[in-house]
């Protein structure tokens, strides 16, 4: 029976603490400069007022149709749910896998890790604690750095498992080697594990993104495991401070399930839903034009573990990736339907739309996004010329931007010739402008025409000296612009997931508002806090996958040892 006095208050507590520092304002583009175009609309995001949370669900006891006895209840069959509920079968219990769509989210690829075999093999040596250490400093510190340690310590037998499966499977894991990456401003930590998956496999249809569903729900089935698909989490029941399962709502009518050893909730945060997006990260909208966001990702998880008592981080963040392409007469932000440009990523000469450089373009992904943020139009501009090819195997980007296969083979999550055809769609659609002098490009990008020739020709004399005493970027990632025909693109970013969730403690136990433990629930992937902060440090390639596969397992391990 749930204590709906305690509900009521610890709902409103939850509700503020989860607003944090999100509550800021956006200002028009038009109003930071003169040479940004006014957008055809804009839209002032505040979180004043925004009742995202709302009340916990009642469900009369007449209308649960169905009642389930289990030992671990995972919420969700994405990359966690997957990884806990093997884990915890494994381990011999009784295990029920709520999933809201036809079939899970799947295991994404690349996934991050430490001291994994084939890193081993590779020669690859990474230190715990200048790793641990970096990630804090990304996070600017609102964190629990113990997790990273916990990642660092347990994330390569997680691989070495996920590994055995595939081979099982048939399939093949990578890691990504980069023995031989030239030095960099902001560091790479080689931590990446790419599945090569055969051209001819058969995934019924699905997006690249879902292989791994394949692999591990059978291997899942296979073990034992429940999964009720179409059933999305309503509810966890709790009174006094523990959770002892969860209703859901199945294609009958609700169910009941009791999980006698604890619930795992990990539906995979609430980048689907808008008006928690617009409530707690405007900044986001802001630097997005797109969203790849699993479908269905609602903030159903979140939004239970606060009616039970939870407490949330202070701080939202989200991953979002600099590879979006608006049309020359648009801006980027949410107000703008952009279209996919994964080039995007790379260090290209990039300005603003007074037609300047106005960062490093070698730094992170989002940084590039943050830094747009205060330019005229929020908007970046990426050009380059008929040499481009070159460059791009010149610039030896790591993590999913990367073009060209790693030095032992190792697979890229596109090909050149993918983007190169995508390209040339944009190219039709109007996005990716072409034009033969460095004037007309400018022109067809709507930028000052003398402003833009004269960054160009700084450009080009920095590559010459091999040093940019501008902004600091690596020599090898310095390229001209001297080979006709010249292209450019407006772009902005999309959104992947958000990464602020629920605290937890080093045993992946959600925190109440007194730093206790609530008894029963466990909280993984990005419905889990305490990890990220402001940004995600993308230079650790597969963090956040690796972090939700070895958290998961672990949390599944334990449970079934109980």
């Amino acid at each position: 029976m749930t204590n709906h006095n305690f509900q009521r208050t610890s709902s409103s507590m939850s509700r503020r603490a989860f607003m944090g520092l999100g509550a800021t304002t956006i200002i028009a583009a038009s109003a930071l400069a003169g040479c940004a175009p006014e957008p055809a609309s804009t839209k002032e995001l505040s979180s004043t007022g925004a009742d995202w949370l709302g009340a916990e669900p009642e469900i009369p006891e007449e209308k649960i149709v169905e009642t389930l006895e289990t030992d671990v209840l995972v919420c969700g069959a994405g990359t966690s749910g997957l990884f806990a509920a093997c884990a915890a079968a494994e381990g011999g219990a009784r295990v029920v896998c709520l999933e809201k769509g036809s079939i899970g989210g799947g295991v994404r690829d690349n996934l991050g890790a430490v001291n994994s075999r084939l890193q081993k093999e590779a020669g690859c040596q990474i230190d715990e604690n200048e790793i641990c250490n970096d990630l804090t400093r990304y996070a600017s510190g609102y964190v629990n750095p113990r997790l990273y340690h916990l990642w660092a310590q347990n994330s390569g037998e997680v691989v070495d498992w996920y590994q055995d499966r595939l081979e099982e499977a048939g399939f093949q894991l990578f890691f990504e080697a980069a023995n031989n990456t030239p030095e960099t401003t902001y560091r790479h930590w080689a931590t990446g594990h790419i599945p090569s998956w055969p051209a001819d496999a058969d995934f019924s249809g699905e997006s690249d993104v879902v292989n791994g569903k394949i692999v591990l729900g059978d291997y899942a089935s296979s073990l034992g495991v429940d999964f009720r698909f179409h059933t999305p989490l309503v509810k966890l029941e709790h009174e006094d401070g523990k959770v002892t399962g969860a209703i859901a709502d199945g294609p009958d009518g609700y169910i009941r399930i009791n999980a006698a050893k604890g619930t795992i909730v990990c539906t995979g945060g609430y980048a689907r839903n808008e008006e928690m997006l617009e409530a707690l990260q405007p900044h986001t909208l802001a630097k997005m034009s797109s969203s790849r966001a699993v479908d269905g990702t609602t903030g159903d998880g979140i939004k239970a573990c606060l009616w039970a008592g939870a407490v949330p981080d202070k701080i939202h963040s989200a991953m979002v990736f600099d590879r979006v392409a608006v049309k020359p007469d648009e801006l980027g932000g949410s107000q703008t339907q952009g279209r996919l440009f994964w080039m995007g990523s790379n260090p290209w000469l990039k300005v603003n739309l007074c037609g300047e450089r106005f960062i490093n373009e070698s730094a992170p992904y989002d940084y590039v996004l943050n830094a747009a943020l205060t330019q005229p139009g929020q908007t970046i501009v990426d050009v380059w010329d008929s040499d481009f090819v070159t460059y791009l195997e010149q610039f030896d980007i790591h993590g999913c931007a990367r073009l060209f296969p790693f030095e032992n083979g190792a697979p890229t999550n596109r090909e050149l010739s993918w983007v190169l055809d995508f390209n040339e769609k944009l190219i039709d659609e109007g996005y990716i402008v072409k034009a033969d002098t460095i004037p007309e490009l400018a022109e067809k990008l709507g930028i000052p025409v003398d402003t833009f020739a004269s960054t160009v020709e700084r450009q080009n004399e920095n590559y010459d000296n091999q040093v940019d005493p501008d902004f600091g970027k690596e020599a090898f990632r310095l390229s001209p612009l001297r080979t006709a025909p010249f292209y450019g693109v407006r772009t902005s970013g999309y959104l992947l997931c958000t990464l602020d969730g629920i605290t937890i403690n080093e045993q992946f136990q959600a925190m109440d508002e007194n730093g206790a433990p609530i008894e029963g629930l466990y909280v993984a992937g990005v419905d889990s806090g305490s990890y990220y902060a402001g940004t995600y440090p993308n230079l650790s390639t597969g963090n956040c996958c690796g972090r939700s596969i070895t958290f998961a397992r672990m949390i599944g391990k334990a449970l079934a040892a109980q």
